[in-house]
């Protein structure tokens, strides 16, 4: 607990931005759930992550070079409204081409955003402390997922998909 004492404002507001973008992006577990609704077969389904993680793999690294070029804010600011995209695509197509689309836009805003998170942890940060940030930051974010996982699946039970994505498009 004294070492998290000893943690800056600056890692503070990176831990308070990552909260928020976790409280904003449920499990992609929601996505295998509206590939069923949209008439994937069970084997078909693991195609939906497939799509997402190569979105996000393809973004990564020159998502690296951009954040150096225009900053790591405003890359935060650009994968936020490319999930908010992801999130109307998802609502309101949900056929599978809709769901393969929301799921590449899923995954280049977890391409731009997440090495991001991570290097503003790692700068914000003093050296001696990272190991304790990073688990901060992991365990606040963590948290964030499971509160917004939660709320999406009393969304999802009560009004259905449509309204679930639409509402992370909201927030």
């Amino acid at each position: 607990i004294s070492e998290v004492s000893q943690m800056g404002r600056g890692f503070w507001v990176v831990v308070v931005i990552g909260g928020v973008f976790s409280l904003a992006r449920f499990s992609e577990a929601f996505l295998i759930l509206r590939g069923s609704e949209a008439g994937l077969s069970v084997a078909y389904v693991p195609l939906i992550l497939v799509a997402m993680n190569v979105a996000y793999a393809a973004v990564a690294a020159p998502a690296g070079a951009l954040s150096d070029r225009i900053g790591r804010v405003r890359l935060l600011g650009l994968s936020l409204v490319i999930l908010i995209a992801s999130d109307v695509v998802l609502g309101f197509f949900g056929n599978v081409i809709g769901l393969m689309a929301g799921a590449m836009l899923w995954g280049v805003h977890m391409g731009l955003s997440q090495g991001v998170l991570a290097a503003l942890v790692a700068d914000t940060a003093r050296e001696e402390l990272r190991g304790t940030a990073f688990g901060v930051f992991n365990l606040v974010t963590g948290v964030g997922l499971l509160i917004a996982s939660i709320f999406a699946g009393s969304l999802w039970n009560c009004f259905g998909a449509e309204a679930t994505f639409l509402v992370g498009a909201g927030f």
